[in-house]
Formats: structure tokens, C-alpha cells, sequence
């Protein structure tokens, strides 16, 4: 009998968790798009999830939750990635640097992405089960 694999979906547990993250992000920005003097905010993908896959650079040491254990700690989600200020693409005179077409393509292009990575996970379940029931149902 061979060893069930810890992570069977891959990456894909750890993106659609900061798919979640981006979509509340966006979503706040959107909603602040008029208050002034609001600085939108936007999660950099790649160096989180990277940040999460423990690929940064190889710079981090493995952690271990328990003694004898290798593996990321409590806090290595990748919905603990560090917000940043987006760049604005032009001034305004309120000091709000939400543009709102940017954010609702941006909301559209997360949102295609998250579905992905749900139908990703979705396919795998469903052949793990017709793997278990050996195609019978």
C-alpha cells in the first residue's frame, strides 16, 4: 500500500486561498473608489504565492509546527501576503488613487483565475473518486 500524498491538489489550494484574499482587496477598493484621500491596494501574486510555495529566493529556512516535522508553519497561507499601495495611473485631486475601471478588470481577471483553480481542485476530487470506486457511480 503506498503512502497517501499530503497535498493532493498542488499549488492550487494555496492560489485559490489568495484568489480569496485579492477578490476582498479589489472588492475594497471598489467601494472606496469615491473617499478621498483613499491609496488603493492590490496583493503582488507572484511573490506571494512564491512567498507561500517557500520558493523566495531560498532565502527562508524550513519551519517546523512540531518538533521532528518539516513543512511551513501556522502562518505560511498564502492569505498572509502583505498588501501594497498600487501605483496610480493618474493624479487626482483628492488624493484617491482608485481608478475604476483598472479595479473592475482587475476584479474580472481574479475572478477567472479563482474559477481555475476551483475547477482544478473540482477534477481532481472527482478522479480521486472514480479512482476509489473504481468507476462504479
Amino acid at each position: 500500500m503506498s503512502p497517501i500524498p499530503q497535498n493532493l491538489f498542488g499549488i492550487h489550494t494555496q492560489a485559490l486561498e489568495l484568489w480569496q484574499r485579492r477578490a476582498d482587496v479589489l472588492a475594497n477598493n471598489l467601494a472606496n473608489a469615491d473617499t478621498p484621500g483613499y491609496l488603493a491596494r492590490d496583493i503582488d501574486f507572484r511573490k506571494a504565492l512564491s512567498a507561500a510555495g517557500g520558493n523566495a529566493g531560498g532565502s527562508l529556512p524550513l519551519q517546523a509546527p512540531t518538533a521532528g516535522q518539516i513543512g511551513g508553519g501556522p502562518h505560511a497561507g498564502a492569505a498572509s501576503a502583505a498588501l501594497e499601495y498600487r501605483v496610480p495611473t493618474q493624479p487626482s485631486m483628492d488624493g484617491n488613487t482608485v481608478d475604476a475601471q483598472v479595479e473592475q478588470a482587475d476584479f474580472a481577471a481574479n475572478s477567472v483565475h479563482y474559477q481555475a483553480s476551483l475547477s482544478f481542485i473540482t477534477a481532481q476530487i472527482h478522479m480521486l473518486r472514480t479512482a476509489i470506486t473504481g468507476g462504479q457511480g
